[in-house]
C-alpha cells in the first residue's frame, strides 16, 4: 500500500502520521508538496493536521486551492480513498468533498485534551473492523471542531450511515456531556456517498504507539490495512 500525505504550510502532524504509517504499519509512505501535480501512484490520500496557511480566512479554505487539491479531487472523483484528520477534515468540507463544515468550539476556546469517540458503521475503511461498543480514547486539538450541516444534509447523513465516529463518554454513551465542542449529533467523522473520502477531528495518529500509552488509534489503521492490502 502506497500512501501520500500531503504538506501544507503550517501542516504540523504530518511527520506523526507519517511516522505510524510507515514504522508502526510497515506501510510505504511519499511526502506530497501542497504545489504539486503529481501523487507518483500512491493509492491512498491523507490530508493531515496542523494549521495550514496559518487558519487564516477559515481553517482549511486557503489549503482548499493548493494546486495539489486538483489531483485529490479528481483521484477521489475516480473512487481513490482520500483521508482527513483535524485540519484535512476541515480542508476537504471547504472542498466540497465532504459535506458540512467545521465552525469555531462553541466555547471559542481551543481545545486540546483526550477526548472518546465510538465508531458508529462497520460500512467503512476506517471503521470496518471496530467494535461499535468500543470506547476509543484519541486526542483533539482544534478551535474549529464544531460539526454543522443543514438538517436535509443531517439526514441524508444518517439515512446513508455516513456518519463514522461521534463523541462518547468513557464507557460509550454519546451524551453532550461528552460533546468536546458543540458539533451537531456529537459527530466527530463522516464520509460521502461514495464512501472513498474520509474526514475525522480526532487525531488517531496521537495514539497509535506504545510509547504515548495508548494505542487507542491503531484500529483505525489497522481496519483500513485489513481491507486494502500492500
Amino acid at each position: 500500500m502506497k500512501f501520500g500525505v500531503v504538506i501544507f504550510p503550517g501542516s504540523n502532524c504530518d511527520e506523526d502520521i507519517i511516522y505510524v504509517l510507515e514504522k508502526i504499519m510497515g506501510q510505504q509512505v511519499v511526502r506530497l508538496w501542497h504545489k504539486d501535480h503529481d501523487l507518483q501512484g500512491c493509492d491512498f490520500i491523507v490530508l493531515p493536521g496542523g494549521f495550514s496557511f496559518g487558519d487564516y480566512l477559515r481553517s482549511g479554505a486557503i489549503a482548499r486551492f493548493s494546486p495539489i487539491m486538483q489531483e485529490v479531487i479528481q483521484f477521489a472523483a475516480k473512487g481513490g480513498y482520500v483521508w482527513g484528520v483535524c485540519n484535512g477534515f476541515q480542508i476537504l468540507t471547504e472542498a466540497g468533498m465532504l459535506p458540512g463544515a467545521l465552525l469555531h468550539n462553541n466555547n471559542r476556546k481551543f481545545n486540546c485534551s483526550n477526548i472518546y469517540m465510538v465508531a458508529q458503521t462497520n460500512n467503512s475503511l476506517l471503521t470496518a473492523n471496530i467494535d461499535l461498543q468500543r470506547a476509543l480514547k484519541i486526542p483533539i486539538a482544534h478551535g474549529e471542531g464544531n460539526y454543522f450541516a443543514e438538517p436535509d444534509v443531517l439526514k441524508a447523513l444518517n439515512d446513508n450511515d455516513q456518519v463514522l465516529f461521534r463523541y462518547c463518554d468513557e464507557a460509550g454513551n454519546i451524551v453532550p456531556e461528552a460533546n468536546p465542542n458543540g458539533s451537531l449529533e456529537n459527530i466527530a467523522g463522516v464520509c460521502n456517498a461514495g464512501r472513498n473520502v474520509f474526514g475525522i477531528m480526532p487525531h488517531p495518529e496521537r495514539a497509535a504507539d506504545s510509547i504515548l500509552a495508548n494505542q487507542d488509534g491503531l484500529a483505525i489503521f489497522e481496519s483500513i490495512l485489513s481491507l486494502v492490502k500492500a
